[in-house]
């Protein structure tokens, strides 16, 4: 076989396609190998612990630390001088201040302040010296010069007895007393006069009074009907309309579900009264058993605001709202009168 067709590994000669051994090499034909490279890790090389070498001490001598010396820094406060340059003018020569006073005192030179006045305290000593010039320019008034006379002995002092003060005390009370005309113009006043505030309030309690007892009068039919329902156990309403000529007459009956308003006439003897009784009926059940009997089958109906109100001979019935309505008596009313009623419940 050509060397195209072998491979050689290790010193042996094998087949490039089957892979088998050929023959064998002998190592003095073959060509020589080289060593392999061992490559060793670190963890085989420091696998194991050593133990610890501690030098010598006793033939070494301890080191010594020697300080060296700081270089000495010497600072000048020599002023440093730059050049200035002749073309520059913008700038002013630096201001000198001027020299305090010195005074010497026991040798020693000591700068004296003179004391400043506060603004406000010379602003103030300004207008008080205008204020003296004014007066000064102002004309002097000449007082008249009293005679000289003798000095006024100081007066001592006297002490009054309390008995005296007393007596001088009533003096002065009965010469002030009212005669006896003026008492009796006093009590000539009315009590009124002599209190006008409580004469405002008593005036003003009465108007109320008066005001309240108005307003009870007008509602006290609708306050006797509402008393009364609550004693009938229903709820019963006055009505809004009352015809002209016609009073209530009398106080409110009231009975077990049933409330009665009586009205009569203001001129005459007639009169009507308005039932308001607790019932089941409806507007069948009140012309079969109430309204046909007594009209004997002769009346009117009229539908007013969803109300069916059933008229015959001045007389009327009608249901709402579970109450039986009835208006019956003598007076002569009309068809309209009756239905204004009726609405107004």
């Amino acid at each position: 076989m050509s060397e195209k067709q072998t491979v050689t590994i290790n010193g042996r000669l094998y087949d490039a396609v089957t892979g088998l051994p050929i023959k064998s090499v002998s190592v003095s034909t073959a060509a020589p190998i080289e060593p392999a490279r061992v490559i060793r890790h670190a963890a085989e090389i420091h696998n194991f612990t050593q133990r610890s070498k501690t030098l010598n001490r006793t033939l070494t001598k301890k080191p010594e630390f020697k300080a060296q010396p700081t270089p000495a820094v010497h600072y000048s406060r020599e002023r440093t001088v730059v050049p200035k340059s002749e073309a520059i003018s913008k700038f002013a020569p630096h201001p000198r201040q001027a020299k305090r006073p010195e005074l010497k005192v026991n040798r020693r030179a000591i700068n004296d302040i003179a004391p400043v006045k506060h603004p406000s305290v010379a602003r103030a000593e300004k207008i008080q010296a205008q204020k003296t010039v004014l007066a000064s320019k102002a004309k002097p008034v000449i007082a008249p010069v009293a005679p000289k006379s003798a000095p006024a002995k100081p007066a001592t002092p006297t002490h009054t007895p309390s008995q005296i003060i007393k007596n001088q005390a009533i003096d002065n009370a009965l010469a002030n007393a009212p005669t006896k005309k003026q008492q009796e113009a006093t009590a000539k006043k009315s009590f009124w006069a002599r209190y006008p505030r409580v004469f405002s309030v008593a005036s003003a309690s009465l108007a109320l009074v008066m005001l309240a007892g108005y307003f009870t009068y007008l509602n006290m039919p609708s306050l006797s009907v509402r008393v009364a329902a609550a004693q009938a156990g229903i709820d019963a309403t006055f009505p809004d309309y009352q015809p002209d000529g016609y009073r209530l007459n009398g106080p409110v009956a009231a009975d077990h579900g049933r409330v009665e308003i009586d009205f009569a006439s203001t001129t005459g003897t007639h009169g009507f009264k308005v039932t308001q009784s607790k019932s089941s009926w409806d507007s069948s059940a009140v012309v079969a058993n109430l309204v046909g009997p007594k009209s004997n089958d002769s009346y009117i109906t009229t539908n007013e605001r969803g109300l069916t109100i059933f008229t015959y001979d001045g007389n009327a019935a009608w249901v709402n709202g579970g109450l039986l309505y009835t208006i019956e008596g003598d007076a002569p009313l009309s068809s309209e009168q009756i239905r204004r009623i009726a609405t107004s419940l």
